[in-house]
């Protein structure tokens, strides 16, 4: 199959990786030059165009999938709205309504539009209660993924990301050396954030529905910084609780919000889906980031 992945970065770049290597046609749609260039790097062909501009689009071939994995780049909530919400529509008229439309179109939310419940297990029965403007944003885009290509007679997916973490993206020193707030951490390696949505499109599955791709092992921040600690061979880091910090520092009332959110996310319907996953938990997922602290700390890197 051909797929679109549209704003192809962190994990649409490895999407197209896995999926060029499985035989199929991957193409990544980039902003800016150097974006496309990235795409190139990786070894699957790119296109540069903004997902908000319908014409622009029109340089991107046709593809059996469209997967929408746009980023906002951090920004707020008016920022998201415009790629997730008005960047979404635009993508899903313009491709859904072309003569070879695609079959399926699938957007990559996250697990924060469920909100806090107060570290209580959540799965994709539970009720989404967003809690920040952002992720109001991100729970009215996953309405938009499932219902507009629905008009087309075109099916939805919304694959729910938790924290994306990998290459690049460890941050070990926020948790080796602290302080390390208080909550829980639900966390996917970027391969398998990649990998899952392949599986979807390859086996067919989880059409009109929302599927949570966390790994198997939500754990408390505290214990996975004396667990990262103890293996790069370093002192259990400092830890505070939320109000410690809130005292100690001054924060938004959005951050606040963040810090207060605390829910541990399931991932039986996509174990259930019998996808494999390459790092089942955090201790696979980083170990790669751990023996290159070691090597560093050793100066055999």
């Amino acid at each position: 199959m051909r797929v679109a992945i549209l704003g192809c970065g962190y994990v649409g770049i490895e999407l197209g990786r896995q999926l060029t290597a499985s035989g199929h046609d991957a193409v990544g749609v980039r902003r800016s030059e150097s974006g496309v260039d990235a795409v190139e790097a990786a070894g699957f062909a790119g296109v540069q165009a903004d997902v908000t501009d319908g014409d622009a689009l029109a340089a991107v071939p046709d593809a059996d999938a469209v997967v929408f994995a746009a980023s906002s780049g951090g920004r707020g909530a008016q920022a998201a709205r415009e790629v997730y919400i008005e960047g979404l529509q635009t993508a899903v008229d313009h491709f859904c309504g072309r003569d070879d439309a695609p079959d399926r179109v699938v957007y990559t939310s996250s697990t924060g539009v469920y909100g806090d419940h107060d570290g209580d297990w959540v799965d994709e029965g539970t009720a989404i209660e967003p809690t920040t403007g952002k992720t109001e944003v991100l729970a009215a885009a996953e309405r938009i993924a499932v219902e507009r290509p629905a008009e087309y007679g075109v099916d939805g997916t919304v694959a729910r990301y938790a924290g994306l973490y990998g290459p690049d993206r460890y941050r070990l020193s926020r948790y080796v050396e602290g302080p390390v707030t208080e909550g829980y951490l639900n966390m996917v390696h970027r391969d398998d954030a990649a990998g899952a949505v392949r599986y979807l499109l390859e086996s067919d599955l989880a059409r009109g529905e929302a599927v949570n791709v966390v790994d198997d092992e939500p754990v408390a921040k505290w214990e996975f910084a004396d667990w990262l600690a103890g293996e790069c061979g370093e002192p259990e880091p400092p830890k505070r609780t939320i109000e410690e910090r809130l005292a100690a520092e001054d924060l938004s009332e959005t951050v606040e919000r963040r810090l207060r959110t605390s829910k541990r996310v399931s991932n039986g319907t996509l174990r259930g889906l019998d996808y494999e996953f390459a790092f089942p938990t955090y201790r696979e997922g980083y170990r790669a980031a751990v023996d290159a602290y070691l090597a560093e700390d050793d100066g055999t890197a």
